[in-house]
């Protein structure tokens, strides 16, 4: 499965990439991105990434 992050709506939390650090990275201009694929070991700790950002910009598909 791949994630993505929408940047447009991003506001650099972080909180994604310190629940899952595997698939998620704060890049240099400050936003999150989805660096790596969710292979089944992650898939549950992505999709409580996904259910955690507080402006629903990740999607897990």
């Amino acid at each position: 499965m791949k994630a993505s992050v929408d940047k447009d709506g991003c506001i650099g939390c972080g909180l994604c990439e310190q629940i899952c650090p595997e698939v998620f990275r704060m890049t240099d201009d400050g936003y999150a991105e989805a660096y790596n694929d969710v292979g089944d070991s992650l898939q549950e700790s992505a999709t409580e990434a996904r259910d955690s950002c507080p402006v629903s910009v990740i999607d897990i598909a």
